[in-house]
């Protein structure tokens, strides 16, 4: 047996069922050994090294499994980067491996040697270490696979050319040897009895209750349902948590944020106490003002507790087990006219929805695309969005409910993870429909050849439905509308004007389906062919350029119609633009800080840039 055997051996071991890789002469000892091993775990081959990272990272997020992707030496670690980079930011478990030049010529400048330590070590910070013999195996496996799961963050074995290729020799019985053993063992630490005391007398005081879930009170669904019944409270969701509680319960406000709702916004200004769980959202000016709220925080990582507000009690435990041990000292709430008013301002949010996705544009309105999509989506949806105008539709228009699953890059907001995305979901359920919801530019940058990627193994699928909608205006939207905002500039085109390309037709050449919709009467029947097909299917939605992904409001009305004067090119109006335009926009981006007494203000997450 080799080292790159055992390698093998050692993934299986640990249930490691895939790993997304791209082949190179510094894993050719880990290529045969896969031949071998006759594809297990098996070798799922992208278009280029970063979308191998992100298709892990999408994997980890919607099979609750760690992420293994694999390169070469040199530009293959570094094109990993990226998408590692997403994995730590969003708090993933993702292993990389990576090949590196011989022992012998380490130092020496030779082709393709990099020194992946320092190249590894911000992004693995936890764990990275390279295999210079046989004996330091299964340690590195194991601590790489174990510290990714516990810390959920990133971790990287780098493993020489020559080491691979060695014929394997476990660690013995000796002076400094390292045997290790499999296995991480459950746990779900708790706070001390006081500070949970502490936090349910600070609940039970509030008339105002306000609760924030992220990503990490995933696993307690049922335990904040109750809370949320027995304080009155409204709930806002920071975007990783988009699909932490269901969309449809009357409370739930939806996101929060620069892409968020009105009834999030109006939640955070008008409650007497907030409780956080599981979320580290990062955008204060978002929250109650400091000297408004008590607070309350629920934390898994006491690395990230405390942060983003004066919380009065910080509470380090795990959700689900802290929720369980509050709940009983909670009083239940006996005056709902909070509650009321929260559930109104929800279902006046939805009508405003609505509304706006019948707006005309020209020549498809993009809220119209995905709210069309909102009422077709299956039970068992996964869906992913990319960064740009594309997360804020994402964010406001779709409702997740029941099994649905959502995602994006929350924490980098990187362009390009949606489609790879979607495949990694497909591969860690390959009895579900995935969605993908991308602009054009995401599309072009690598979106596009990872329906190669598609074509090349949806026949695996016990379901083939993988379907990416992409919203086609000619720009990069999400900056384009930024410049306007803070800057009061018109579009630049040389760097915002996109080409044109015929995506459906691409699809339907390499062997998948598609179609172009370009009239608003076309959309839903194309959702339906979509989402009905037997095999993954590119919808190209030609959309408007000119619908801003901004928080609406009462006065969008009077900023769109000074944005069309620029547009038009309308110097009479461009004055318009100068001083409203400008100054209004400019209130509700981050580094604002939003009014109660002002209209609107309503807003998202941090994907999206």
């Amino acid at each position: 047996m080799k080292v790159s055997d055992y390698i093998l051996q050692r993934l299986r071991e640990w249930e490691v069922d895939h790993v997304f890789a791209y082949a190179g002469d510094g894993i050719n000892g880990l290529l045969a050994a896969w031949g071998r091993a006759d594809d297990h775990p098996r070798f799922i081959q992208s278009r280029h090294e970063e979308m191998s990272a992100f298709q892990a990272v999408g994997y980890a997020k919607f099979s609750g499994k760690v992420g293994v992707c694999a390169a070469t030496s040199g530009p293959g670690a570094i094109h990993l980067l990226n998408g590692l980079y997403d994995a730590r930011l969003d708090h993933v478990p993702v292993v990389a491996l990576v090949g590196q030049t011989n022992r012998s010529a380490m130092g020496g400048s030779y082709q393709q040697e990099v020194d992946l330590q320092n190249l590894y070590k911000d992004v693995a910070s936890e764990f990275c270490e390279t295999a210079m013999v046989p004996e330091q195996l299964p340690n590195l496996i194991d601590r790489a696979i174990r510290t990714a799961y516990a810390r959920r963050t990133v971790t990287a074995v780098i493993i020489p050319a020559d080491v691979q290729e060695l014929d394997y020799s476990p660690p013995t019985h000796a002076f400094k040897m390292v045997p290790s053993s499999m296995g991480l063992g459950r746990y779900a630490p708790v706070p001390d009895d006081a500070d949970i005391e502490r936090a349910a007398d600070v609940l039970n005081a509030g008339d105002k209750v306000a609760v924030l879930i992220g990503q990490g009170a995933r696993g307690a669904r049922a335990e904040v349902e109750e809370l949320a019944d027995v304080l009155g409270a409204g709930v806002a969701k920071a975007l990783l948590g988009k699909d932490v509680l269901p969309d449809d319960l009357p409370y739930v406000t939806g996101a929060i944020g620069l892409l968020g709702t009105r009834p999030s916004y109006e939640l955070m200004q008008g409650c007497d106490t907030l409780l956080m769980i599981g979320s580290s959202f990062p955008y204060t000016q978002f929250m109650p003002e400091l000297d408004q709220a008590r607070g309350v925080q629920i934390d898994i990582d006491p690395h990230m507790i405390g942060l983003r507000y004066p919380f009065e009690v910080n509470l380090v435990g795990d959700a689900g087990e802290t929720l369980r041990r509050l709940l009983p000292q909670l009083r239940r709430k006996k005056k709902r006219a909070w509650r009321e008013k929260v559930e109104k301002d929800v279902a006046r949010w939805w009508e405003v929805m609505q509304r706006r996705a019948a707006v005309d544009a020209d020549p498809v309105n993009p809220e119209y695309v995905v709210h069309a999509l909102d009422g077709r989506l299956p039970d068992d949806a996964i869906v992913t969005a990319d960064s740009g105008s594309a997360a804020n539709w994402y964010a406001r228009h779709l409702r997740l409910r029941g099994r649905m699953r959502g995602s994006l890059s929350g924490t980098l907001a990187t362009m390009g993870p949606g489609v790879p995305y979607a495949i990694g979901a497909k591969f860690a359920h390959p009895e579900r429909p995935a969605i993908a919801l991308v602009g054009d530019g995401a599309m072009q940058m690598n979106g596009m050849m990872e329906m190669v990627t598609a074509a090349k193994y949806w026949r695996e699928w016990a379901d083939p439905r993988l379907v990416v909608a992409v919203l086609n205006n000619h720009d990069l939207n999400q900056v384009t509308w930024e410049m306007r905002a803070m800057s009061g500039a018109p579009q630049f085109e040389e760097s915002q004007h996109l080409p044109d390309l015929p995506y459906a037709e691409i699809a339907q050449r390499i062997g998948l389906e598609g179609v172009r919709v370009e009239k608003p009467d076309e959309v839903e029947a194309a959702w339906d062919r979509a989402l009905t097909a037997d095999r993954p299917f590119v919808i190209d939605f030609r959309t408007d350029p000119a619908v801003p992904p901004i928080p609406p409001h009462a006065e969008w009305d009077q900023i769109q119609a000074a944005a069309s004067a620029v547009l038009q090119g309308d110097s009479d109006r461009a004055s318009v633009v100068k001083q409203g335009l400008k100054a209004k926009v400019q209130e509700m981006l981050p580094g604002s800080r939003h009014r109660a007494d002002r209209p609107g203000a309503g807003a998202g997450d941090s994907a999206g840039g």
